[in-house]
């Protein structure tokens, strides 16, 4: 049986943990997509009010700041969930095993 090395092992670990923050990000990324287009189907950005005032902003910031929020919070969701869904010998492995993600 081969034996990986140190090296090639964190790699693998490192790359898994990259893999795994994408498949929570591109999801995140395009959900964050369509509720901003079914928001602002029903919100105009340039009537939007803050304080009794109007906001002021650009129409094109109030799309980025909104995409950006609703991006965060599907991002943090999903990553809970994966965060939730991981067992007990994943999240505190035995002595001398590597973590795994």
């Amino acid at each position: 049986m081969l034996r990986r090395s140190r090296r090639q092992r964190r790699r693998t670990e490192t790359d898994s943990v990259k893999h795994r923050v994408l498949q929570i990000l591109w999801p995140a990324f395009l959900v964050a997509g369509v509720m901003e287009v079914l928001l602002f189907a029903a919100f105009d950005p340039a009537e939007i009010r803050w304080a009794g005032g109007l906001l002021g902003w650009h129409p094109v910031t109030v799309y980025s700041v909104v995409f950006l929020v609703l991006w965060l919070l599907v991002a943090t969701a999903g990553a809970l969930t994966v965060l939730l869904r991981l067992t007990a010998e994943e999240l505190d492995p035995p002595k001398g095993s590597p973590p795994r993600f």
